[in-house]
């Protein structure tokens, strides 16, 4: 291994640590949460760590970011949370995790066109080998497919997609740290959500002990220290080697569920966490730089989108 990959190795493990924590909402979810309130989940996971970030930072948008930030706060969480959720319910069987596992072939495509990362023969088959992997652990042979379920999947893939590869292209102002730039996008995705979680939803329930605590792990750990890990891993990776990591998050949700939940893993189901992992890992090495100059503010980032970052298995029905 190089010198130059092996200092990359830190990034690539912190930025890993995000789809990780991703992996375990779907447990939270389940067994702290009320039910059927996935707005409001959403909601209450993106706003408060927004804010907290805002006050630790004490940075606002500043010209053209106030716009930047407010598209890709939408990419990445006001958009991507609520189609997420809605192709999660309309699917069957973690239907909505496989569709969201094409996410690494959606960024080397985008980055392409706008970052020109040029994916190699390689890249192209692990983004094929990784859905394969997780279909193998998500998917369950149950009900027909919904139309509106598959095309909100599609839109919630393509939103985090564009999130992150436009999230490395803006970079973020001098001066403005990667965890700023995440107040000010989960602020502005929740500030999207909170009107939409009002119309469906209504009042917010009421909340108990337990129910408090998933909310505040949720908030914290969950939202604004694993979006920070993962807008951070984008400026210092490439935007294919970010997306990559996605499968982490189904596969830690299945262990989870083997681990605390009782849930059992068939063989199929571990042969396709050992191909998801071994296409995640390949991931890392997979994606050719061009020469192309940079621009001088994507540098200064070394810093989308659910990331969700990509959050398929919080929806998948088990």
């Amino acid at each position: 291994m190089s010198a130059n990959r092996s200092a990359l190795v830190p990034v690539i493990a912190l930025t890993a640590l995000a789809p990780i924590s991703w992996g375990t909402t779907y447990a939270v979810t389940t067994e702290f949460l009320p039910p059927d309130r996935p707005l409001f989940t959403a909601l209450l996971r993106a706003l408060p760590a927004g804010l907290v970030l805002l006050a630790l930072t004490r940075v606002l948008p500043r010209g053209a970011w106030w716009w930047k930030a407010t598209v890709l706060g939408a990419l990445n969480i006001g958009a991507f949370f609520p189609l997420l959720f809605l192709s999660a319910y309309r699917l069957p069987g973690g239907m909505a995790a496989v569709v969201g596992s094409v996410g690494p072939l959606f960024v080397a495509g985008l980055a392409t066109l706008l970052l020109g990362e040029r994916p190699s023969v390689r890249t192209l088959l692990t983004g094929v080998a990784a859905a394969l992997g997780v279909s193998l652990v998500v998917l369950k042979a149950a009900g027909a497919l919904d139309a509106v379920g598959v095309l909100a999947a599609l839109a919630s893939t393509a939103s985090m997609s564009t999130g992150t590869v436009l999230t490395k292209r803006w970079g973020r102002p001098d001066g403005v740290g990667p965890l700023a730039l995440t107040g000010w996008q989960l602020t502005a995705g929740g500030l999207l959500i909170a009107p939409l979680a009002a119309l469906v939803e209504g009042a917010p329930p009421a909340l108990d002990g337990r129910a408090a605590a998933g909310y505040l792990y949720l908030a914290l750990a969950n939202t604004a220290v694993a979006y920070w890990l993962w807008f951070r891993g984008i400026g210092r990776l490439t935007a294919t080697q970010v997306t990559f990591l996605g499968p982490l998050s189904p596969l830690t949700a299945a262990f989870v569920g083997w681990a605390a939940l009782g849930q059992a893993l068939t063989p199929v189901q571990l042969a396709g966490m050992g191909l998801a992992f071994g296409a995640t890992v390949a991931g890392q090495t997979g994606v050719r730089r061009t020469d192309a100059p940079v621009r001088a503010s994507a540098v200064a980032a070394s810093e989308s989108g659910a990331g969700e970052g990509r959050l398929p298995v919080l929806m998948s029905r088990r």
